[in-house]
């Protein structure tokens, strides 16, 4: 079995996999959500401070499965330095005291790999990846074997969701918050430009379409209804989409 610590941003998580068939046996997870929404995004030294508490909890959990564990697996990249040092500093612990090898796993292959839980890999294939800090797209040959096709040239969509919600005074984090208000909103109320939609460039950018939201915002101005942040969220949300659809089509 693998025992796999995960560490890189505010979420503390152990799993445990069996070699045979890929299965996740047992796999357990604490969120920081909490304690960061106060401070409306991810506080690095707090995130870390957490990590120290909940990750020695959660291996608690693991310790019958101890004697059956072949290796430790641990996000090493990347992500925040200081919240990847607790998961690393645990796992070099474990791999020492069971005597077995440890294995530094980049998280976003890790994204990509999760397509594959109790299954075997089916490669080569092109993966547009979207999570909270990336947005990037990767022709994925095997594990060693990634090209960078293409990546943002500011903030991810993750990031803008963030912000446009931070606007909105709706909290964080954000991207279910605004996919939730889009639900209710009309998303044809407002018209906001679609990120490099004359350009050729193979690369995304939500900078300008987020300082387009804001500037809508502080039209409308502080009497902003809740209808009109569902609209606001609507129409931001199509126009990350039409972003996305229309720099894969240049790819595919």
């Amino acid at each position: 079995m693998i025992l796999s610590i995960e560490s890189s941003c505010d979420d503390s998580s152990i799993a445990l996999t069996r070699i045979d068939d890929y299965k996740v046996l047992k796999q357990l997870k604490v969120s920081q959500e909490l304690e960061h929404k106060k401070y409306g995004g991810v506080v690095p030294e707090l995130a870390s401070r957490l990590h120290a508490v909940t990750l020695p909890q959660l291996l608690e959990e693991f310790k019958p499965y101890f004697s059956d564990i072949k290796f430790v697996a641990v996000t090493t990249h990347p992500g925040l330095s200081v919240s990847l040092h607790e998961g690393v500093i645990m796992a070099k612990s474990i791999s020492a005291f069971l005597n077995v090898p440890i294995v530094g796993v980049n998280h976003l292959m890790g994204h990509i790999y999760s397509l594959f839980i109790e299954k075997s890999a089916k490669l080569p294939m092109i993966v547009l990846l979207v999570s909270g800090g990336h947005t990037m797209v990767l022709e994925v040959s095997s594990y060693k074997d990634t090209k960078l096709i293409a990546t943002t040239l500011d903030d991810s969509v993750g990031e803008a969701y963030d912000k446009v919600a931070k606007m909105l005074n709706l909290g964080y984090p954000g991207g279910p918050i605004i996919e939730q208000m889009a639900l209710r909103g009309d998303r044809n109320k407002y018209t906001f430009p679609v990120p490099l939609a004359n350009s050729s460039a193979v690369a995304f950018s939500l900078s300008g379409l987020k300082n387009a939201v804001r500037l809508q915002i502080e039209k409308i101005g502080k009497d902003i209804t809740e209808s009109q942040k569902c609209d606001i969220a609507a129409s931001f949300e199509l126009a990350v989409v039409k972003h996305l659809k229309q720099k894969l089509k240049k790819i595919f």
